[in-house]
């Protein structure tokens, strides 16, 4: 089967490449021993890198971090308000909810404390030559490019921590490490907020209360029954000026007295929402220390088999992949460093079995009689093979690199070279072809004997 490929080269040369897929194929089968023994070897080799490399360990945990405001009350807390991821939020787009608690996390504040509470140190170049930094604590930024990993899983408010080490001890203390100390800055957060807005609403509630008792009092004026009995009054006015000035006099007091009432009312509503804001402040104060992180995968110790690297299922699907490259690029070599002839040295128009395409050869000899056509053959025949190709031309001639064989090829149209797999010189074949291409004489068949 051959699969031809056309192109174009600059300049309009057309040039045709031709791959023969049988002789492909038949490489490859010819040297399926040497193929299984590449692969089995790469194979053997990643395997074994399952228990040679040095294995390593992931711990990892699952945080719940509540965000409303300082309360695991917000329900119920008429006064909490739930924070925002930013103004990608606030516009409706879509933003990390815990993109300000990733950034806590990954503060100096808590990671030098998770460096200096598990002795993570700058280790030697390669662990052989000391440098200056051989011995002192890794910085935060350092310990961010460890195989260290802090993320949220998408759409919720749950925060992944993962820790990779060869020592598995280490990983489950680094990440219990992490957790406390995240859990400690929180907290303090939480306290010097909830202490701050305690004391304002303090204040606020304060000056308020004094504000009301102050118009408590100092109220006048008469009440808003006053003015029902002063019918009579009212009537007398009409008639009398000093009734006309009692009359208004009383209107004047009512008056103040209304808008007395009005503003104690105003305070007394005030001071009432300020006292339920100072409830629920106290509340958030004495829950302050209360952590708002729920730790809903605890990290737990790792047991010796379970170590995250190396896989010994992905070492074997390496092993296969590679074992598959590492064989066709040895195939590849084989062919081309052979020093005997390899299906790949042959061309395009090959009898691989003279008993079985006896026929073909004798159809294309018969297509070419009016031509003078030569049997160049590499090693000694069978006499079966000499009988058959006597049958077809009496003119064969013995490959050699000389000037004897050069001159017996003048008189010659076209050559059927006759070798064998894994017994002519590949060397020679190359050789006597490129004679045989240069003196312009047409190799119309290759054919292939035992």
């Amino acid at each position: 089967m051959e699969e031809q490929l056309k192109y174009d080269i600059s300049g309009g040369i057309a040039e045709e490449l031709t791959i023969n897929l049988k002789n492909i194929f038949l490489a490859l089968r010819s040297r399926k021993f040497f193929i299984i023994k590449i692969f089995v070897l790469t194979l053997i080799f990643f395997i074994s890198l399952t228990y040679i490399l040095p294995k390593k360990w992931t711990v990892s945990a699952d945080l719940y971090i509540s965000k409303s405001n300082n309360t695991n009350y917000f329900e119920v807390n008429p006064y909490a308000i739930e924070e925002v991821g930013g103004l990608n939020s606030v516009l409706g787009g879509k933003s990390d909810p815990l993109a300000n608690e990733i950034e806590f996390i990954q503060s100096p504040r808590v990671l030098d404390n998770v460096i200096r509470e598990n002795n993570l140190r700058f280790k030697k170049l390669f662990d052989i030559i000391p440098t200056v930094k051989t011995g002192q604590y890794l910085t935060t930024e350092k310990f961010l490019r460890k195989p260290v990993k802090f993320e949220t899983k998408k759409d919720t408010k749950i925060m992944a921590i993962s820790y990779t080490s060869k020592n598995k001890n280490e990983a489950y203390n680094v990440v219990n490490s992490i957790i406390k100390n995240y859990m400690k800055l929180y907290n303090e957060i939480n306290a010097k907020k909830s202490k701050s807005d305690k004391a304002i609403i303090q204040s606020e509630y304060n000056k308020a209360k004094a504000d009301l008792d102050k118009k408590l009092r100092s109220a006048s004026g008469l009440p808003s029954t006053s003015l029902s009995g002063a019918g009579n009054l009212t009537a007398m006015s009409m008639f009398s000026r000093s009734a006309q000035n009692a009359v208004s006099n009383i209107k004047g007091q009512y008056v103040a007295g209304e808008k007395s009432r009005v503003e104690i009312t105003e305070d007394a509503a005030r001071v009432s929402q300020l006292a339920q804001k100072l409830e629920w402040a106290n509340l958030v104060d004495e829950m302050s220390d209360v952590s708002k992180v729920l730790v809903i995968k605890e990290p737990r110790k790792l047991r010796s088999w379970e170590h995250s690297s190396p896989k010994l299922f992905i070492n074997i699907i390496l092993g296969i992949i590679f074992g598959i490259i590492f064989s066709i690029i040895g195939v590849i070599y084989k062919e081309i460093t052979d020093k005997k002839l390899s299906y790949s040295m042959l061309g395009n128009d090959v009898i691989y079995d003279l008993d079985k395409e006896y026929n073909k050869l004798c159809a294309e000899l018969l297509a070419n009689s009016d031509k003078k056509t030569s049997f160049v053959y590499f090693d000694d025949l069978s006499d079966s093979v000499k009988s058959k190709l006597k049958g077809l031309s009496n003119s064969q001639i013995k490959a050699d690199i000389s000037p004897e064989f050069k001159t017996a090829l003048k008189p010659v149209d076209n050559v059927v070279l006759i070798g064998s797999i894994n017994k002519t010189s590949s060397e020679n074949y190359k050789l006597v072809k490129h004679i045989i291409e240069s003196l312009d004489k047409k190799v119309i068949y290759e054919v292939l004997v035992n």
